[in-house]
């Protein structure tokens, strides 16, 4: 960590928010003019809407995630925690990932810390639950599948075989019809592999509280997807959630209870709790209180967006609904960095603020290869689009959203070539713990019994 006489904007998060942000505002300002400190757990920032790809195999895992301190070279990049913000002093209390925790003077803040998974007191979630909020979790999934599909190829048991080749799915908005779609994809070119597992062995469950999944493309797009994955042999139950799943064992509120050992949960997001810490104003979902500008109500010298943030929406609002708010997604959350960006640097120097208010362009979804869905707004026209054609809508808005030329070019490649090439299938489980082997084989060998007492006759 370095130290400067200049002002310091301290950007709390590294994720689509806080990248962008610190990018705009290193490209805004003047050379010397501040110093930008980013702070993270991670020190890469991950494009989240295409984790369902890398966890079916279709992107490389590596190119779906930044490196902070490449892509912010002008930047201070700290691997670690904000746990603390004293507001009257300007202090943060950083807890690096090793080490002591110590304070960070600041002069401007960004709070970008994004969202976590929404959760639930349900019995046995904790314990058997998978997330799909990181790419960690994403690769955790990929290889969780493909292992079952090796534990049922390997088994007489039929027990084991039915709870190893069901999976099962909570929560039916983007991130689990997607991931739904791509895993079953997935595993349905993965069987072709295995002598004694086919697609007609396995089963897909997606379960919804709501009444209809994809609700971000509209009643009859969503309505569209749940027949879609219907067809497929996705059994799509809504209205309904899940009560317990200890051991595996599934139960849900309508009364169907399956065993299963791939539960998981993508039933919605919430701000990240670290916010509480922080003496913020907070809404009643405890996101960040904002104004038009970004900026954090009562303050002058904080600003908030993306997922943690409640950003008025000016566009509905000048429609009539006084409590219109911002969707959290990466439509919003891109253009709300550059504003954010902006107006931290004409708060640097002075200046006004500028509002926020960007009208919705729509929003797409893919369900696996050359499957999905959108709905892209022209004007007061909204046009809807299904299939093979609306994949392709998504894979190019997608494409062109994640940052920096080189993820670009790498993610267009992958796909390019996946036209020529089959997809791989092969699990790499040992990669979350891959010490075991070799610990296996450098343990000291125990003496038995037998030996020591020999050993100690001989000595005597």
């Amino acid at each position: 960590m370095s130290t400067t006489e200049r002002p310091r904007i301290l950007v709390v998060g590294g994720g689509y928010v806080g990248l962008y942000a610190a990018r705009r505002i290193l490209k805004k300002m003047r050379y010397g003019e501040a110093t930008v400190t980013v702070v993270d757990p991670r020190s890469y920032m991950t494009y989240q809407p295409f984790l369902p790809e890398a966890a079916a195999g279709s992107i490389s895992p590596r190119h779906v995630v930044v490196p902070l301190r490449r892509v912010l070279p002008k930047a201070e990049v700290l691997t670690g925690r904000v746990t603390s913000i004293d507001q009257d002093r300007k202090v943060a209390r950083i807890a690096p990932l090793v080490g002591e925790a110590y304070e960070l003077p600041f002069d401007y803040l960004v709070i970008a810390l994004g969202a976590v998974s929404r959760t639930f007191p349900i019995p046995g979630l904790a314990e058997q639950g998978i997330g799909m909020k990181g790419i960690e979790e994403a690769i955790g999934l990929r290889n969780h599948v493909l292992e079952q599909l090796d534990k049922a190829d390997s088994t007489n048991d039929e027990d084991v075989r039915r709870k190893a080749l069901t999976f099962v799915f909570v929560g039916g908005g983007f991130a689990g019809a997607e991931t739904i779609g791509e895993v079953e994809d997935m595993a349905r070119d993965a069987a072709k592999y295995y002598k004694n597992v086919s697609r007609d062995d396995m089963r897909f469950i997606l379960v919804d509280a709501a009444d209809k999944i994809l609700p971000e493309v509209g009643p009859k797009l969503g309505q569209y997807g749940k027949e879609h994955l219907e067809g497929r042999g996705v059994e799509v139950y809504l209205s309904t959630s899940m009560e317990s799943c200890v051991g595996g064992h599934v139960v849900l509120k309508n009364g169907l209870e399956v065993d299963s050992n791939t539960i998981v949960w993508t039933a919605g997001v919430k701000p990240n709790p670290a916010l509480a810490r922080f003496g913020l104003p907070l809404g009643p979902r405890g996101h960040v209180d904002t104004e038009p500008t970004l900026q954090v109500k009562g303050t002058d010298y904080i600003w908030a967006a993306g997922d943690n943030a409640q950003v008025p929406d000016l566009i509905g609002r000048k429609a009539g609904n006084e409590n219109a708010w911002c969707p959290p997604n990466a439509q919003h959350a891109l253009r709300q960095s550059r504003t954010l960006g902006d107006n931290v640097v004409a708060g640097l120097r002075g200046f006004p603020q500028k509002e926020y208010s960007h009208a919705n362009k729509g929003a797409v979804a893919g369900l696996g290869l050359r499957k999905g869905v959108a709905m892209i707004v022209v004007g007061k026209v909204k046009i809807k689009l299904r299939g093979r054609l609306a994949w392709y809508m998504h894979r190019t808005y997608h494409g062109l959203a994640m940052p920096t030329w080189n993820r670009k070019i790498r993610i267009f490649a992958e796909w390019t070539l996946a036209l020529f090439l089959k997809r791989e299938v092969v699990a790499l489980g040992a990669i979350h713990a891959p010490r075991d082997e070799f610990y296996e084989a450098a343990k000291p060998v125990p003496v038995p019994v037998a030996a020591r007492t020999e050993e100690k006759a001989k000595a005597s």
